[in-house]
């Protein structure tokens, strides 16, 4: 069935990230919520961290009153286009940033090697040396 709203992509809606142009993703619809902003009772820094992602969870768990979700729906400028790939969510290190640690510590270890050998060399000797004394 043919949808009579635009449509908009994940990464589309991402680029709509700060206080002069920001859009969130609700329920699989766009909202431009750059006019709400100052008005938005938890603060426009709350509405700014949902967006780039799927902000459907983030709504839900804040417990929005029937009128919030009636009001949110003047904000409503088109639907997510499920068909388009989605971005990836953000990734803590990635698989390059993993190979360049590793390699920076074989590095490392290798620049500093003489200090666990030195620190071993010396925990042998006050062995000997305490062994000796008894």
């Amino acid at each position: 069935m043919p949808t009579l709203t635009k449509l908009y992509t994940m990464e589309e809606a991402s680029q709509h990230n700060t206080k002069d142009d920001c859009w969130v993703v609700i329920d699989g619809k766009v909202y431009d919520v750059t006019p709400y902003l100052d008005e938005h009772p938890g603060g426009d820094d709350v509405v700014l961290a949902a967006t780039g992602k799927d902000a459907t969870d983030d709504f839900e768990d804040a417990g929005h009153s029937k009128s919030a979700k009636e009001l949110m729906q003047n904000f409503c400028i088109g639907e997510l286009d499920t068909s388009a790939p989605i971005i990836p969510e953000l990734e803590i290190a990635s698989k390059k940033e993993t190979a360049n640690y590793s390699r920076n510590l074989m590095d490392w270890t290798k620049q500093y090697w003489a200090v666990p050998v030195a620190i071993v060399g010396i925990s042998v000797v006050a062995g000997f040396i305490y062994l000796r004394k008894k």
